[in-house]
């Protein structure tokens, strides 16, 4: 439609007579198609025709032909051209295919060739020359980039300047969330996809049967601490509609010695008023809690000793209990913020071209796989006090509500295996960053208030995909379920990562629906559409690749006798060739090679300083990550990072999906995910084939799952020795097509301008000229 071919020598079409019905009927799709598909309380703010996306990074004759529009819940370029070079998509039912979320929006670059001219946009904000090019750059590292040179000046300026304005708002009430929630309840028959948009969700969609306990009622904190056994703890409500501390959730468990009042008491001496919140129980007995600081200094150590008195009388062995002070121990916000900075600069700014030479140094320079191994290793260590020394950990925080929530997670997910599952995953997060009070509005940057950002979450994702990729069996999800839920955090429709604590998503939501009339009746506050559904942005289908299929579950179903039985594994049935043995390990023993030192390994030496433990308790770790590596590894046990050497490694799908110069054709792990998917789809096949050899009522009733394929990669039949599908690549099911690193726009007026940036472009390495 939009094409640059030379017109026709005829205008001979518009002269004719007005089209009879048909010829109007078969050019209507056609128009329909560069129509936008909105969400409900979405709406089109600012349009522009004949804008070229750029998508290629050496010529231009793939680029794309269409209209951009922004809208105030997305920048949507349509087009009716077919994506050239692309051979997959991963659709997201909320997103098209070249759609970006406004939330996801960083910063915005307008550029005239012409007058050799270029301004960062801010809200509000004036543009006095016609922008010719647009540089969107995003917070999942993409790079998106418009021409306007066939589209009206005028036009492309209003754009322009409508993207800068929706994508920094002011105000929490302005992000679209609330449109959308708004638009619900006063017309309810309105659903997203055919499907209504609250409530946990399960796993991965209905099939799953499970729910996702959102942990903001009494009885989905009860459950987790009959779940863990914890019997000396109780679910307090003394926080009921947030009189005590607007960053607590309602309900919260605490020690049963622990009696209301006392709470209430204590809670003035607290930074925030954050009383401790016990997180988790290990069988032994011994708990995880998180504590602020106590800021009454008078009154810190009688306290302090009470809690911890209340503690240990909750142990059934009285141990003692062992405080870390994460403030003192690991890297602070400001330096994570920095680290993934140099990051985002190293992974998409710089050309690979110019930096290949030193390329690691570089990447160690950062410091981001220094401090994902900084967490790793303390989180191992206070698994160990809890593991071995049976004593209770106190995770203590100036607030309590940021390095606090990345700890107590990694320490569960080393420890329980049920966090390990999808649903057990989803309701970590719940209790640990959103019910805890993890502040995601300003740590996420959703209104552009730089000073309190940083990426903390995506650390703790990062953390946990260095786990996945050291024991791949031990996680029933898959590192493309981790780098969508990082995608999911920028999307301005849930409610998961919308706030900074509960109360505020009552207290926004309240004021917001008084404004528009809308009745609440006895719901306290807006009911937003919650991420765990995750049938809201995918097909069944879809949802599939979150499936680990290497995961090995508690026990297999198999059929033996025309029954099906359950096949219980030991530790004698696992197999020492896992990853996470170290490579040395023959015959349950371990060379002293392993053992020569390594920079920041778990099984060297620990510094008494640092962990405040006496010469024989630093021995007594030691001996116990040396007995831990040298043994096979229990997938439903513990598990412990390695991260000495290599063992850390950059997260490269989450990094570098989005560089095309970065992306294996037909490589990656996607690969051996490709032929594992295939074996394990093959093994449901013979089972299926198994049951209608024995087939009967009973056996029917108990295999009925096995009769839906759980992979997303199918066998066509047994010893199907089909090759790999031709869109399979290291950056799947992601593709690199059309979003464009630093590289791709060497070539443009603008190449020599950005050489001089050192850092993610900023308005202090770009001159705001008009």
């Amino acid at each position: 439609m939009f094409s640059l071919k030379q017109p026709k020598p005829t205008f001979k079409s518009y002269l004719l007579p007005l089209p009879q019905a048909e010829d109007h009927i078969a050019s209507e799709p056609r128009i329909k198609k560069l129509e936008p598909v909105l969400l409900p309380g979405e709406i089109v703010v600012n349009e522009v025709n004949f804008v070229r996306k750029c998508i290629a990074t050496d010529t231009s004759q793939y680029d794309l032909w269409g209209k951009l529009v922004c809208t105030n819940f997305k920048i949507s370029f349509i087009t009716d051209d077919p994506m050239p070079l692309q051979k997959f998509h991963y659709k997201n039912l909320l997103l098209g295919e070249h759609d970006v979320p406004l939330t996801c929006i960083e910063q915005i670059v307008t550029v005239n060739d012409t007058k050799r001219k270029q301004k960062v946009l801010g809200p509000n904000q004036k543009l006095k020359f016609n922008p010719t090019e647009l540089i969107i750059y995003c917070k999942d590292f993409r790079i998106v980039r418009f021409r306007f040179d066939e589209a009206g000046p005028e036009s492309a300026k209003k754009v322009c300047l409508a993207i800068a304005h929706y994508s920094q708002p002011t105000d929490l009430q302005l992000l679209f969330a609330f449109e959308y929630v708004g638009e619900i309840y006063h017309d309810p028959a309105k659903k997203v996809n055919g499907i209504d948009p609250g409530g946990g969700g399960g796993g991965i969609g209905s099939a799953s049967g499970q729910q996702t306990p959102l942990f903001e009622t009494y009885s989905d904190w009860d459950r987790e601490i009959k779940r863990t056994g914890a019997s000396e703890w109780r679910v307090c409500s003394v926080n009921e509609g947030y009189m005590i501390s607007t960053c607590l959730p309602e309900y919260f468990v605490v020690p049963s010695s622990l009696a209301d009042q006392d709470l209430k008491l204590y809670s003035y001496s607290f930074i925030g008023r954050r009383m401790p919140l016990w997180s988790w129980n290990h069988p032994n007995g011994s708990a995880l809690v998180r504590m602020a600081n106590i800021k009454d200094v008078l009154q810190q150590r009688r306290i302090d000793q009470r809690i911890c008195n209340a503690i240990t009388r909750s142990h059934p062995l009285r141990s003692d209990v062992y405080k870390s002070d994460l403030d003192r121990c690991l890297p602070n916000i400001q330096e994570i913020q920095a680290a993934h900075i140099k990051l985002k600069q190293l992974c998409v700014n710089e050309p690979f071209e110019e930096t290949e030479e030193k390329w690691l140094s570089s990447l160690e320079n950062t410091h981001w796989l220094e401090y994902i191994r900084s967490f790793l290793k303390h989180s191992a260590e206070l698994v160990y006090m809890m593991e071995c020394k049976h004593v209770s950990v106190v995770l203590q925080e100036e607030e309590g509500r940021d390095l606090s929530c990345l700890a107590a997670s990694l320490i569960q997910v080393m420890l329980d295996p049920y966090f390990r599952t999808i649903v057990g995953f989803q309701s970590l997060i719940q209790k640990e960053w959103v019910m805890a009070g993890y502040q995601f509005l300003d740590r996420c940057n959703h209104l552009k208030r730089s000073d309190k950002e940083s990426p903390l979450f995506l650390m703790f994702l990062d953390c946990v995909w260095q786990l996945l990729e050291q024991y791949p069996a031990a996680f029933e999800f898959s590192e493309v379920y981790l780098t969508i839920l990082y995608d999911s955090a920028r999307i301005s429709l849930f409610g998961t990562f919308l706030f900074n604590c509960p109360h505020q998503r009552v207290k926004e939501s309240t004021e917001f629906a008084i404004s528009k009339n809308i009745q609440l009746g006895d719901e306290k506050g807006l009911r937003f559409p919650c991420v765990w559904d995750w049938s809201l942005q995918f097909t069944s289908r879809d949802r599939l690749l979150f499936h680990n299929p290497l995961y090995i579950g508690k026990s297999a179903p198999c059929v033996q006798n025309g029954a099906v039985k359950t096949f219980k594994r030991s530790k004698k049935n696992y197999s020492s060739t896992l990853r996470g043995v170290p490579p040395a390990l023959k015959n349950g023993i371990i060379s002293e090679q392993e053992f020569l030192p390594r920079r920041n390994s778990l099984i060297l030496k620990l510094k008494p300083d640092f962990l405040q433990q006496t010469e024989s308790q630093s021995n007594s770790m030691e001996q116990y990550f040396r007995d831990w590596f040298a043994k096979p590894v229990d997938l439903h046990g513990v598990i412990l990072p390695r991260i000495s050497g290599t063992q850390i490694k950059l997260w490269k799908l989450c990094y570098f999906r989005w560089v095309p110069e970065a992306q294996i054709n037909h490589g990656g792990f996607i690969t051996a995910f490709h032929k594992v998917s295939l074996l394990a789809d093959e093994v449901d096949m013979l089972n299926r084939n198994l049951r209608q050899y024995k087939s009967n009522s009973s056996l029917q009733g108990n295999c009925s799952e096995l009769d839906q394929s759980r992979m997303y990669f199918r066998a066509n039949s047994l010893n199907d020795t089909s090759g790999a599908p031709d869109f399979l690549s290291s950056s799947f099911p992601f593709s690199p097509v059309g979003n464009l690193c630093r590289r791709s726009i060497l070539g443009t007026p603008l190449s020599k301008f950005l050489s001089g940036a050192k850092i993610w472009l900023s308005t202090e390495t770009l001159a705001n000229e008009d």
